[in-house]
């Protein structure tokens, strides 16, 4: 059967890391049908293509996730609710989309018979990690209602392959940064927040000490992940990373670098749902996915640097 006729179900699909991961299958030659409720992602985040059909819904309504899977060989889902402030401050919500609504989707795909489903967990299910870098096998102790759902998601997965033989894999994402993550959003990730305070010429905002490290990748080899991932005959859960991190204050004055703004950073008190310390181990990213990252973390800043700059002007 060739790409083009294997069809590719994507839940959140005009969001961030949705609209990239579409635009790589499309260009890979799958035929693509984008389920999403656009209560953040933007039909804008899509291209016009023959091959992409989209449908306005929400996985909280099962019907709607089983009327889009129909005909899917493959389902990458990636529709959630994914601040962890958010989750705090409101769990009710957080987890009926990212526990109901996960699932909905695992349902309909098996009543579907798809080849395998592909699903966004988070580095969030770890918490504080005892050892870096930060293995599968390591201590899930999760800090936030959004970490707790997440790992929820993956005690789903283990027990629809075990009752019912669905194919899935969950990738834990680390900090995804890139093009079209929206800055103006209160839950946005840290780079483009200071990415748009810089260009605004206004000071970023940080948290803390500013000493607290993350390993950062780029949505684009995210998305190269998340498609890798469809084909791979592996199962489970696998980090998706570049194995690197840096502290806070090191990103700002990379970004001071990129965008020429050199604006100090307003420091608040740390918040206990804050993860102090992230580095992802990718070993089995590499030998299940067999990719690795393509960017660097400076090229990833000076390519959302050209996008948000260009956001700003139009």
């Amino acid at each position: 059967m060739s790409k083009a006729s294997k069809r590719v179900l994507v839940t959140g699909g005009a969001g961030f890391i949705g609209s990239h991961s579409v635009e790589q299958l499309l260009a890979s030659g799958y035929n693509v049908c984008v389920l999403d409720n656009l209560s953040t992602g933007k039909l804008t985040n899509l291209p016009h293509h023959d091959g992409l059909t989209f449908i306005k819904g929400d996985v909280c309504d099962l019907q709607a996730v089983k009327d889009a899977m129909q005909g899917a060989s493959y389902c990458l889902h990636l529709a959630a609710q994914v601040s962890v402030v958010r989750s705090v401050e409101d769990p009710s919500s957080s987890a009926q989309q990212n526990i109901l609504g996960c699932i909905n989707v695992m349902q309909a795909a098996h009543e579907a018979g798809v080849n395998k489903l592909v699903y966004a967990s988070s580095a969030a299910v770890y918490g504080n990690p005892r050892h870096l870098p930060i293995a599968e096998t390591s201590t899930v102790c999760p800090l936030s209602p959004y970490g707790l759902e997440k790992w929820v998601d993956e005690q789903y997965a283990a027990l629809f392959h075990t009752l019912y033989g669905l194919p899935s894999l969950g990738l834990r994402y680390f900090n995804v940064f890139g093009p079209r993550q929206d800055p103006k959003s209160p839950y946005a990730g840290v780079i483009s927040k200071f990415f748009d305070c810089l260009i605004r010429k206004t000071s970023p905002t940080v948290f803390g000490d500013g000493r607290q490290t993350r390993d950062f990748i780029f949505v684009k080899d995210v998305a190269r992940a998340n498609i890798a991932a469809l084909t791979s005959s592996h199962q489970g859960v696998c980090n998706v990373a570049t194995g690197n991190r840096v502290d806070l204050l090191a990103l700002l004055s990379l970004l001071h670098g990129v965008t020429g703004n050199y604006l100090p950073a307003v420091h608040l008190p740390s918040r206990d749902e804050d993860i102090r310390d992230s580095q992802g181990d990718t070993q089995r990213s590499r030998a299940w996915l067999d990719i690795q990252p393509q960017w660097t973390l400076n090229e990833g800043l000076k390519a959302l640097y050209t996008a948000t700059s260009e956001t700003h002007a139009a």
